[in-house]
């Protein structure tokens, strides 16, 4: 019979680009993390000190990346075929103009030589370059070749720089080479993406019959900044551990920190295939992917309960596994906010000015409680973390629920743009 050949169905669909983009996803953070290790192996002490400061530096002025990928998977699930060239190139050049400014800055502050910090300015910007095919690859749900983009871009970063470690080219070799190779990486990024949409921002005669937008840098900056909130508030506890425990206790403190960005990070393929459906305004795929999220949370947590002294083995070594107790409280923190950014990326996709607004007030309230209120301890730090998330989380969920648009029962699912739904992921 016909019905016995049919396509794979959605939910298997939906699994298998779901695991492309985990894949990717873990290939981009495994290889970030082999850096510092090779580093380790391969450089002095005070040279792996600047390679470590220039990853940081990388992760925080790729923000505007992340910012960017947001704004445009938001804007094309809206506007399919939108043209996001640009705002683009307004985003690269205000990021370059900001990392230039700060250079002097940066030298004399952090202490780094000035070609380390021109290596980090070059390899910030082809990141945020790519960040709009990423982009439109995910708004029009062509999550397979979203994967392969990623994938790409990841070698691209840290390939060069790992290949420039293992063959001894030093701290500025190594980030050269690894210059370089994001410059090679970028049209591969680009031919992944398929052909450009047109390089002007003002819209085709049908889209301006559907409503269509021009997208600026607000959305930019609005989905940066909710981006850095989220890195500020679930990095904060780290900081301030280091700053007010000894240092044997915020080593410790550390190794707790790996559940919380495990539980925090390992759902967040859900948000990626659930974001352009959100800005469709599909509050069934808001609460699944809610639900799904908070699924995965509670198993990680309930986990981390039953087999604490595992997870601080794995995560530190044996000399920790008598921490094993508080294994499920970071865990959960890490699950709150993971909970947080699904709901912080509905707020975005809602066209919400200001969503990261809950997301700051908490972690000016995670400083303000730990410094002046809560005992500074390894579980005064941790508790005062775990009730920040849950606070955060439940904060976002009352604004989502308060904006979230209302239909009568009668009007039936909202209706969507035309455009490729392509749940599938498919190639062509």
């Amino acid at each position: 019979m016909r019905g016995t050949t049919a396509p794979v169905s959605d939910a298997g669909r939906m699994a298998i680009t779901g695991g492309a983009v985990m894949v990717a996803a873990t290939l981009t953070n495994g290889l970030a993390y082999l850096v510092p290790m090779l580093g380790a192996r391969h450089l002095t002490a005070a040279d792996l000190g600047a390679m470590a400061t220039v990853q940081a530096l990388v992760a925080i002025a790729g923000v505007a990346g992340a910012g960017l990928q947001t704004a445009v998977a938001v804007h094309r699930a809206r506007h399919p075929h939108a043209p996001t060239a640009r705002v683009t190139m307004s985003t690269a050049a205000v990021t370059a103009g900001v990392l230039i400014a700060a250079i002097p800055l940066i030298v004399t502050s952090l202490h780094l030589p000035v070609e380390v910090v021109a290596l980090l300015v070059g390899m910030t910007l082809p990141v945020v370059l790519a960040a709009r095919w990423l982009g439109e690859l995910q708004g029009d749900q062509r999550f397979l070749r979203l994967a392969l983009g990623m994938g790409v871009l990841a070698i691209g970063r840290y390939g060069g720089v790992i290949g420039g470690l293992a063959l001894g080219a030093g701290l500025v070799g190594s980030l050269l080479t690894g210059l370089v190779c994001c410059y090679v990486a970028l049209p591969i990024v680009r031919l992944v993406a398929g052909p450009a949409a047109p390089m002007t921002d003002t819209p085709p005669a049908e889209g301006r019959a559907a409503g269509g937008s021009t997208l600026g840098l607000r959305q930019v900056v609005t989905a940066s900044s909710a981006t850095l909130a989220m890195l500020v508030a679930s990095y904060a506890d780290l900081i301030l551990a280091r700053q007010l425990l000894t240092p044997e206790e915020s080593g410790a403190y550390s190794v707790g920190t790996v559940l919380t960005k495990g539980a925090l990070w390992a759902p967040q393929v859900v948000t990626v295939l659930a974001l352009p459906r959100m800005a469709r305004q599909d509050g069934r795929t808001r609460r699944a992917a809610w639900a799904v999220v908070g699924a995965c949370g509670a198993a990680l947590v309930i986990g981390s309960a039953l087999a604490g002294g595992l997870a601080f083995r794995l995560a530190g070594g044996q000399d920790y596994a008598a921490l094993g107790r508080y294994a499920p409280f970071f865990a959960a923190t890490g699950a709150f906010y993971a909970l947080a950014f699904v709901l912080i990326n509905a707020q975005i996709a809602s066209g919400a000015r200001w969503p990261s607004v809950p997301l700051w007030v908490a972690a000016g309230g995670l400083v303000f409680v730990a410094v002046f209120v809560a005992p500074h301890t390894f579980a005064g730090i941790m508790w005062t973390a775990t009730a920040t998330a849950a606070a955060a989380a439940l904060a976002l969920a009352i604004v989502v629920r308060v904006t979230a648009p209302r239909r009568s029962p009668s009007a039936g699912p909202a209706p969507l743009p035309v455009g490729p739904p392509d749940l599938a992921g498919r190639v062509s």
